[in-house]
């Protein structure tokens, strides 16, 4: 078993045995008490085998929906839910068809039920090996599973005996002989232990932040926002720590407007803004979009979200262009599996995690509206609005500026009428200061052209940007 199955294998096999199994149930209640709960119990016995090895993966996922015979709802469980589910298992219980079989083989002086304990045994180990091994501890599960339902027999006096069938014989071993040890390597759970460990980093100071924010160009009415939520939410702790009441407020917020108007930008100061106040521990951003979230299969989009979920964990979860994740045609589009965990996770870690969801404005009111649960997270609109002509030509400078380069007054007055032109001729397609970092990176890379071809450039050639470098009258055609 050391090479892992594919999940359609193990429904062959599983499907098959089951069947084959039932057909040879001679007693008709014992074949229909048998039919209908067979599945059931072996998804619940496979959630216990689970429970003893190292940790859900999709593969789990996929191993538990493959877990039904011919004739019998297919399961389709999310990560979540399963997870749940073996994290929750209580233990083993002997089925009620079960019993019907020990009863059927007194009535009738066969010993099916103790075959079933074989065909219980070997399925449970095929489940067991669903990451490409058999660990001890899932090994000594369905032994004592095994144990249990031989023990009942044995009591009951259903003739035969207990299965020569020696579990230990599948466990996974090393090249040594001694079976693999169960759980993470020790590698992977020092360095989640040094994670762990390693203190968050300083705090910055709010002013110094602030500093930055109001250093952006434009934005003045988000800037504005911004300073009054962060009072609202300093009010609110002097309140919590002088035992006043304090009503409950959501954090989250939807940044509302076209690409490149600064939304990643905000939303990163404002992770370091919270961290600064106290609110968020961390006060890192993760930045996000559909493809970061959702993957092809059942199961695997849970697993997947809730990985960038832990990775934002003490800072700002920033999902760009999240409208994508609910307005697929498709009805096996895994987007509101994702959106589903962002909510569950939103919940769990309320006082350590920020979510901002963002894109077009109209997108974004349909994405919120499409589900209650973010109606009533996300009620903190941002509206981010086109940067105009004269907003456009000052970052351009800045560009310049930090990047050492200069423009002469000239290239400076056409370039103001190419962004003014630019920005009154704007279309859905415009890229706001996405644009604006276009035409400087196409313009020093004509400008390298250039000075490549001088002998001797001095520091001023190096430094300087002509009108044929911008080639603004490409940009106005």
């Amino acid at each position: 078993m050391a090479q892992p199955m594919t999940p359609a294998s193990v429904h062959k096999q599983y499907d098959e045995g089951m069947t084959a199994f039932r057909r040879q149930i001679s007693d008709p209640a014992a074949r229909v008490a048998f039919g209908l709960e067979a599945d059931a119990f072996m998804r619940q016995c496979a959630c216990g085998v689970w429970q003893h090895d190292q940790g859900m993966t999709p593969r789990h996922v996929e191993f538990y929906n493959a877990i039904y015979s011919k004739g019998n709802p297919v399961p389709s469980a999310l990560y979540w839910e399963l997870a749940s589910s073996v994290g929750n298992y209580e233990g083993f219980v002997m089925p009620n068809f079960f019993r019907r079989l020990v009863k059927a083989d007194l009535e009738s002086g066969k010993s099916q039920s103790r075959r079933f304990v074989d065909t219980f045994t070997l399925l449970l180990l095929l489940f067991a090996a669903v990451d490409g091994k058999v660990s001890e501890a899932e090994a000594g599960f369905v032994n004592a599973c095994a144990d249990s339902m031989s023990l009942y027999c044995d009591k009951a006096g259903v003739s035969g005996g207990k299965t020569p069938l020696d579990v230990n014989d599948f466990v996974t071993r090393r090249e040594d002989g001694s079976p693999v040890p169960t759980g993470k390597p020790a590698d992977e759970k020092a360095a989640e232990k040094k994670a762990e460990e390693e203190p968050a980093p300083e705090p910055e100071k709010l002013e110094d932040v602030l500093a930055e924010l109001d250093a952006l160009c434009g934005l003045e009415k988000v800037k504005e926002d911004v300073k009054s939520l962060i009072n609202l939410v300093k009010v609110r702790k002097l309140r919590e720590e002088a035992g006043l009441p304090v009503p409950p407020m959501s954090l989250h917020m939807v940044f509302l407007g076209n690409p490149g108007t600064g939304k990643t930008t905000v939303a990163r100061l404002l992770a370091r803004i919270y961290h600064s106040i106290g609110v968020l521990s961390k006060g890192q951003l993760v930045e996000v979009d559909r493809s970061g979230l959702v993957a092809g299969f059942v199961g695997q989009t849970a697993l997947k979200t809730q990985g960038v979920i832990e990775k934002a964990l003490g800072g700002v979860l920033f999902i760009d262009e999240a409208y994508a994740l609910t307005n697929q045609d498709s009805p096996n589009d895994f987007g509101q599996e994702a959106v589903e965990v962002i909510l569950k996770g939103m919940e769990d870690h309320r006082k350590d995690l920020i979510v901002i969801v963002a894109g077009y404005t109209d997108l974004m009111q349909n994405f919120v509206h499409s589900n209650p649960g973010l109606e009533s997270r996300f009620n903190k609109y941002f509206l981010f609005e086109d940067y105009t002509g004269e907003q456009l030509l000052e970052i351009f400078r800045s560009q310049c500026k930090r990047n050492g380069y200069t423009i002469d007054e000239e290239t400076d007055k056409a370039a103001a009428e190419a962004f003014k032109l630019m920005y009154e001729q704007r279309d859905e397609n415009f890229g706001n200061a996405r644009d604006v970092r276009n035409i400087f990176e196409t313009a020093i890379a004509r400008q390298a052209n250039r000075v490549a071809t001088m002998e001797n450039p001095t520091k001023d050639d190096l430094m300087a940007l002509t009108m044929e470098d911008l080639d603004l009258k490409e940009q106005e055609g």
